[in-house]
């Protein structure tokens, strides 16, 4: 991952802007740089992954245009290849061809990259252009100055030195002339037809074959994330087959009840990686407790939960290796479904369901992932969120998407059933949630703790005090509390608190875990 900041206010600090700056540099601690012109600066810290000599260092200039984007564009070799006839490139950087394609397509480029990214362009011609991936898997955030310019960030921290009303940037949306303009909806479904099973299951298998072996073009070591359920395994499973020699695979786990390191170690000798297990304690997961709040900028139960385990792992990667880049299985459950979504009561509430997930992916999972690996100085991959892979899956008939197979996420199951690329025990293994699979002992720790925070009148008498999003239970309270000493006022950049579909009949629970779902099951095991 990198980092960037931009101000459009050439009243901006100078001291201020660096302040800010300073607060990407776990983003990208191989370099940074602070460009300032008449109409604002621009800063970058960077993270070298593709091109890494000095001269990928951003950002980018062509005339008096300039260029500043945390982001992998995906195919950008051909691109640069039908640029080069009009335009000199000096890296190997696959961002540098942002500016002769915008020169040449201007916003319509948005549309057409096979990326994620986020990037803010200063153009000669019309001002400042700022832009993020369909699904927000890079990060971006915006305020303003005292004097009403506006800023970008990569994290809301960032931009707290320079600017006031800070929100996360809109996914699949570019910012020009003061207008923030939507180029894609990539939850709206654009159904595929009525294909059969087998059909739908072949596309399904080449598409994320496709993702995975694309992402696996980078120029920094590479590590893949190993929980032990299906998503995380069908990744390295894959990656394994195309690689040449064993891959890299790491799992963390409590150490009392580590429900998922048995799964992952099957599955690490199965496919022939390199694995490594780390585990973790109760009191590893309260000391951490306040920085993963920090570093994601949430006050959710679920992400908080999910975080420490994630964040935990790739410190110990990070003070390990020389890793830079990590593959990681999110986007699935967004994709196929939940342990709560069996609950949907038919199939037009299951796809309405997927959309919102895929809507605000950014604000829960997506941001997970990215906070969790980039404060670690590392790069995350994720081939479930593949544009191509993403918009087929969301075009599926609902109908074939529900469970009704007796086998949550069955159509990705069946797609590599046929592989034997995993054990078939672990392809058509009931799922775990992360926050549980690293051991339950994670959450009931974090209800202790918060518990013994509180008297039941402490409880009721600062949970009040917020009328946004108001906790409801005890660990809710303590997480707000943490957040807001690190944003305060700002509990607005999260939407609300994920949790399963409580309109529905099973779902209507006061804990987001699916553990306390009555089809849970042998997830537990």
């Amino acid at each position: 991952m990198c980092g960037l900041l931009v101000t459009t206010d050439p009243a901006t600090s100078r001291e201020a802007f660096e302040k800010g700056l300073r607060r990407l540099q776990d983003r990208g601690p191989d370099d940074s740089r602070i460009v300032t012109t008449d109409h604002g600066m621009l800063g970058f810290d960077r993270l070298a992954i593709m091109g890494l000599t000095p001269a990928g260092m951003q950002p980018f200039k062509l005339g008096d245009d300039l260029v500043v984007c945390n982001g992998e564009i995906y195919g950008f070799r051909p691109i640069k290849e039908t640029l080069s006839d009009k335009y000199t490139f000096k890296s190997g950087s696959d961002c540098e061809i942002i500016l002769p394609l915008y020169k040449e397509m201007g916003t319509a480029m948005f549309s057409l990259l096979d990326a994620e990214y986020a990037m803010v362009i200063y153009s000669a011609k019309d001002g400042w252009i700022a832009s993020r991936d369909p699904i927000g898997i890079r990060p971006l955030f915006y305020g303003y100055t005292e004097n009403g310019k506006i800023c970008f960030g990569s994290t809301a921290a960032s931009l707290q030195p320079i600017a006031q009303r800070i929100m996360p940037f809109p996914p699949g949306t570019f910012y020009k002339d003061g207008k923030f303009t939507p180029y894609t909806e990539i939850w709206q479904p654009m159904h595929v037809g009525k294909e059969s099973l087998e059909e739908v299951c072949g596309t399904i298998h080449d598409l994320l074959i496709d993702g995975v072996l694309k992402r696996m073009d980078a120029d920094a070591e590479a590590g893949y994330l190993l929980s032990g359920g299906l998503d995380s395994s069908l990744v390295c499973a894959i990656a394994q087959r195309h690689s040449d020699k064993p891959i890299r695979t790491f799992s963390i786990g409590m150490d009392t009840d580590a429900i998922d390191c048995r799964y992952a170690r099957e599955v690490a000798d199965f496919i022939g990686s390199e694995h490594t297990e780390f585990r973790m304690t109760k009191s590893d997961i309260l000391e951490a407790l306040p920085e993963v709040i920090r570093i994601l900028g949430t006050w959710d139960i679920t992400t908080i939960r999910a975080s420490l385990g994630m964040y935990l792992l790739c410190k110990k990667i990070h003070e390990t290796t020389n890793i830079k880049v990590l593959f990681t299985g999110e986007i699935s459950d967004e994709l196929f479904g939940y342990k709560y979504t069996d609950f949907a009561p038919d199939a037009d509430s299951f796809e309405k369901e997927a959309e919102k997930r895929i809507r605000e992916l950014y604000m829960y999972d997506v941001l997970r992932a990215d906070r969790c690996i980039s404060s670690n100085s590392l790069e995350g991959r994720v081939p479930f969120g593949d544009l191509a892979f993403v918009r087929y899956v969301m075009g599926i008939d609902p109908a074939m998407k529900m469970n009704t197979y007796h086998m949550g996420k069955y159509l990705l199951r069946h797609a590599f059933e046929r592989d034997n690329c995993l054990p078939h025990n672990i392809l058509f293994r009931d799922k775990a949630a992360f926050s549980d699979a690293v051991g339950h002992s994670l959450a009931d720790d974090l209800k202790a703790y918060a518990a013994e925070c509180y008297t039941d009148e402490e409880y009721e008498q600062k949970r009040r005090q917020y009328a946004y999003c108001t906790p409801f239970t005890k660990e809710s309270l303590l997480y707000r509390e943490i957040f807001e000493k690190f944003y305060p006022g700002e509990a607005d950049m999260i939407k609300d608190f994920w949790m399963p579909n409580r309109s529905w009949k099973g779902c209507d629970v006061n804990d987001p875990s699916a553990r306390y779902l009555s089809n849970y099951g042998a997830s537990a095991y």
